[in-house]
C-alpha cells in the first residue's frame, strides 16, 4: 500500500509542479500587482495545489531513493542545469515582464514578492552544487540491497563510500581527472554493474589486473596461493542456518566470509526463525562422511588489464564476477568505508543500532 501511495503522489507532482511553475512566474505576479496594496489571494484550487506540493515532491524523492538503477550525479547534474534555466529564463523573459506589468499599472515589481520557484532557484543552486562536489570527489551514500556481502554487511546498511580514495573523477562521465590511489586486493567496492550500468553494485575486491583467481571449495586461490581461512563454527541468525562462519585474510583486510560446502538445502519459504522478509531462507545441509564438490567451485581465470574481479563474502548467495565476468576502471565508483545508519524496512524490530558507526574490513 506504502508504494502504491508513493507512486500515486509520484505522478500527481509530474502534474502539479508544472502547473504551479506557470502560475507562479506568469499569472500569479499579475494578481499580486493588480491586487496593490493589497494582498491577493490564491484561487482555491491553487491554493490546495500550492499545499499539497511539498507533499508529491517529497513522495518523489523518497520513490527515487528506492530505485536502485537512479543515477544521482546524473540527477543532481540535471537539477542545478534546471536551477541554472530558471534564474537565466527569469532573469531575461519574466522578471522584466513583471517589471512592465507593475509599471503600467503604476506599480513597483520591488512591491511583488519573487516567484517561488525562482526564489529557490535563487537558493538551492549553490546548495545542489556543494552536494554533488561532495558525492562526487569525496563522500556518497549507498543502500545495501542484498545479502550478497554477509556477515561483513546486510541488507538495510546504509554506508558511506569513500570516493577519494581512487582519485577525482568527473560526475556521470566518472573518468580520472586527478589520480590518487586505485583498488586494492581486499577492498570492499561500489561499482556500476557491468552487464546494467545503470544499476550499482557492492562485493569485494579479490581480484587486480593480471592475477591468476581460482575459487575451490570457497576459498580464494590467487597466483596459485590459497588465501588463509580460519573457520570459526557454524553462523546461525534464524534466516540462515548452519552456515560455516571464517575469517579471511586477502591483502591488508581481515574480515568473515559466509560459505557452505555442496550449495546445502534451500527452504522453500521463509522459516518461522526468521525475523525478516527474504523470500525463503538458507540452510546448510552438508554430508557427515566426505564432501562433495562445491557447486561455486571456480576455474582459474586471469583478470585482464584495466580489469578487477569482484566476489561476495556470502560466497554461496552472490551473483559476482563469477558469473558475469570482471568490472572495468570506468565502472569503479569507490570504495565502501563505514557503516552510518542500518534499516530493513523487512526486518521486524526496526534499526540494529549496534550495527551504525562500523568501519568495513
Amino acid at each position: 500500500m506504502f508504494q502504491q501511495i508513493l507512486q500515486l503522489l509520484t505522478w500527481v507532482a509530474f502534474v502539479a509542479v508544472p502547473l504551479a511553475i506557470i502560475d507562479d512566474w506568469f499569472l500569479r505576479p499579475r494578481r499580486r500587482i493588480a491586487a496593490l496594496p493589497a494582498a491577493a489571494p490564491d484561487p482555491r484550487w491553487l491554493a490546495t495545489l500550492y499545499s499539497l506540493l511539498p507533499v508529491t515532491i517529497i513522495a518523489a524523492i523518497v520513490h527515487m531513493l528506492q530505485s536502485e538503477r537512479l543515477d544521482f550525479s546524473l540527477v543532481l547534474v540535471l537539477i542545478i542545469v534546471a536551477a541554472g534555466i530558471v534564474w537565466l529564463v527569469d532573469k531575461l523573459i519574466a522578471a522584466p515582464l513583471r517589471e512592465r506589468t507593475a509599471r503600467a499599472r503604476g506599480q513597483r515589481s520591488s512591491d511583488v514578492e519573487l516567484p517561488t520557484t525562482v526564489d529557490y532557484a535563487h537558493s538551492f543552486l549553490p546548495v545542489f552544487l556543494l552536494v554533488l562536489a561532495i558525492r562526487s570527489f569525496i563522500f556518497e551514500p549507498f543502500r545495501i540491497p542484498s545479502d550478497s556481502m554477509m556477515p561483513t554487511l546486510q541488507d538495510g546498511d546504509f554506508i558511506a563510500v569513500n570516493k577519494f580514495a581512487y582519485g577525482l573523477r568527473l560526475p556521470v562521465l566518472n573518468s580520472v581527472v586527478v589520480p590518487v590511489g586505485s583498488p586494492q586486493r581486499g577492498d570492499v567496492v561500489v561499482f556500476r554493474y557491468p552487464p546494467d550500468p545503470s544499476q550499482n553494485y557492492i562485493k569485494r575486491l579479490v581480484g587486480l589486473p593480471g592475477d591468476r583467481v581460482a575459487v575451490k571449495d570457497d576459498q580464494l586461490i590467487i597466483n596459485g596461493t590459497p588465501v588463509p581461512l580460519q573457520s570459526e563454527g557454524r553462523y546461525n541468525d534464524g534466516c540462515y542456518l548452519n552456515m560455516r562462519l571464517s575469517t579471511e585474510q586477502l591483502g591488508t583486510h581481515r574480515h568473515r566470509t559466509l560459505a557452505c560446502l555442496t550449495l546445502g538445502s534451500l527452504a522453500a519459504e521463509p522459516l518461522a526463525s526468521c525475523n525478516r522478509e527474504i523470500g525463503r531462507s538458507y540452510q546448510c545441509g552438508e554430508p557427515v562422511d566426505g564432501l562433495l564438490g562445491d557447486a561455486n567451485d571456480f576455474s582459474e581465470v586471469v583478470v585482464p588489464a584495466g580489469h578487477y574481479l569482484m566476489i561476495g563474502d556470502n560466497r554461496d548467495n552472490s551473483a559476482d564476477g563469477r558469473v558475469w565476468g570482471f568490472v572495468p576502471d570506468a565502472n569503479i565508483i569507490g570504495r565502501a568505508s563505514r557503516i552510518w545508519f542500518n534499516w530493513d524496512l523487512g526486518r521486524t524490530g526496526g534499526p540494529q543500532w549496534s550495527r551504525i558507526g562500523r568501519a568495513i574490513e
